[in-house]
């Protein structure tokens, strides 16, 4: 019959406890200690079983990882760096998209949870986490990304969206365009609102400029063309000179329904900021000006975060990114795009 953690404690004189520690934190115990418990387990031939302490925890070899959309290619590119960063430690990421839906939200919740993962990576459709704080009490550690912990009550990977919306907004007011239209929605969604509250930062010191906020349902293609053909129905006179977009598929769907225009041209008539920078910003018809976030590396520090996270005896820690201007045709024209080639300015 195989021996058991109890059998070693027994035979070196200690606690289960502390062969516990030797085990997993051995950093805790004597060295004396350490070589009386190890003296244990080789005389009694103890073979550590990996998979059952795992269940007995309550834990799996995976990490949850709950996003916005699957299909926003920034959160594809963020479970890249997670996985990456995971694969060295033996464990897998499972990838789940509440599509802005809290509903769907719970329900990837209630899966990992029956899953016994690991730990989980989320960014939270609403401000309440309740439901994390739950989670993270009864042994699952969480880390939010894309998002920061606004009691930093959680350790978080974001970038400073605040920061992001009001450098897209004065690069606008920089180039003279007054009238600016803010595309993103629902606000209840925090890098939205965030992002929002940079771009009335950057209009605020400005008594010439005004700023427009125009509500979408989600943070895709298809709203951005909804929003687009709105635009596009206004009078000359009254329409925006210019679009700061919540995120690049909008202003991608954006310059979908302007291209239809052939009277309208983009930066011309009216100039289009992004946000996320994504392949398609610089792969678009109208190479799209965008705020860079580090999707990779935000997932890849996430996990590194998780990990100090399941140690134990970690204060929660925020890590904020900080963003990336990337200029564009959308903004600049060609001969300034020809000339940036689209190379990073940092804010």
């Amino acid at each position: 019959m195989a021996s058991s953690v109890r059998d070693v404690a027994r035979e070196a004189g200690v606690s289960v406890g502390t062969v516990s520690n030797v085990l997993n934190r051995p950093e805790k115990v004597s060295p004396s200690t350490i070589e009386r418990v190890t003296a244990a387990i080789e005389r009694l031939g103890f073979v550590r079983n990996d998979a059952a302490r795992q269940l007995r925890a309550g834990r799996s070899r995976t990490i949850g990882l709950v996003v916005l959309d699957t299909r926003n290619p920034f959160f594809t590119d963020l479970a890249h760096g997670a996985q990456a960063r995971t694969l060295d430690a033996g464990f897998t990421v499972l990838l789940g998209g509440s599509d802005e839906s809290s509903e769907r939200e719970a329900a990837l919740l209630d899966l990992f949870e029956e899953h016994r993962v690991a730990g989980l990576l989320i960014s939270p459709v609403r401000t309440d986490l309740s439901r994390l704080r739950r989670l993270r009490e009864a042994g699952t550690p969480v880390v939010l990304v894309d998002r920061g912990s606004s009691d930093l009550s959680f350790s978080s990977v974001s970038v400073d969206d605040v920061e992001g919306g009001r450098v897209a907004v004065q690069h606008l007011i920089d180039i003279g365009r007054k009238r600016i239209a803010f595309i993103g929605g629902p606000l209840s969604i925090e890098q939205v609102a965030q992002r929002f509250k940079g771009a009335q930062t950057a209009t605020a010191a400005h008594a010439d400029v005004a700023l427009v906020a125009h509500s979408t349902n989600a943070l895709t293609v298809s709203e951005g063309r909804r929003i687009g053909e709105q635009i596009l129905a206004v009078p000359a006179g009254d329409r925006p000179d210019a679009i700061f977009a919540a995120n690049d598929l909008l202003a991608l769907g954006v310059i979908q329904a302007l291209a239809l225009n052939r009277s309208l041209r983009i930066p011309d008539d009216i100039a289009l900021v992004g946000y996320d920078d994504i392949d398609f910003a610089s792969a678009a018809a109208v190479p799209l000006t965008s705020v860079r976030q580090p999707a990779t590396e935000i997932g890849a520090t996430a996990i590194e975060l998780l990990m100090r996270e399941a140690g134990g005896d970690h204060a929660p820690e925020q890590v904020v990114f900080q963003p990336q201007l990337i200029t564009r045709f959308s903004t600049l024209g060609q001969s300034a795009h020809e000339a940036s080639r689209g190379q990073p300015t940092e804010v």
